[in-house]
């Protein structure tokens, strides 16, 4: 089975230890996915950043939102997903940590608790399982 590109879109001040883990599922041999890239604010200087994350997002099929507590607030996940939007690109937003009250981020489409066999499900286009979301747009 082919893998599927993501593009991960995190609160780069908050939750870079989501990167890093979402990094090392992709990495795993029964991971549908692989990490095409994440948001740039570290790779990039401040002014590259919307050039580089828009070039990247359209390299994705996916572009998943990993939500901790101030994501729904993050300027850069915000542009991002205003940019995925424009491209037409998929979202799909799962929170990162198993404990704590998560609010959606706007525009990004439903927000589902972190589960790895749902999260394989997800990206293999297959239906979420009832009970499993958490709010909807």
């Amino acid at each position: 089975m082919r893998k599927k590109r993501v593009f991960v879109s995190f609160d780069f001040d908050h939750d870079r230890v989501l990167k890093d883990f979402i990094i090392g599922q992709a990495r795993l041999p029964d991971s549908p996915f692989d990490v095409v890239d994440h948001s740039l604010k570290e790779a990039a200087p401040e002014r590259d950043c919307p050039t580089k994350a828009r070039a990247a997002i359209k390299r994705a099929e996916l572009v998943l939102v990993v939500v901790g507590p101030h994501t729904h607030r993050a300027h850069g996940v915000l542009k991002e997903i205003t940019m995925a939007r424009e491209e037409g690109i998929p979202i799909v937003q799962e929170i990162g940590y198993r404990d704590g009250s998560y609010t959606p981020v706007p525009n990004a489409g439903r927000l589902y608790a972190w589960d790895w066999d749902n999260l394989k499900r997800l990206l293999a286009g297959a239906s979420y399982p009832e009970g499993k979301e958490i709010h909807g747009d």
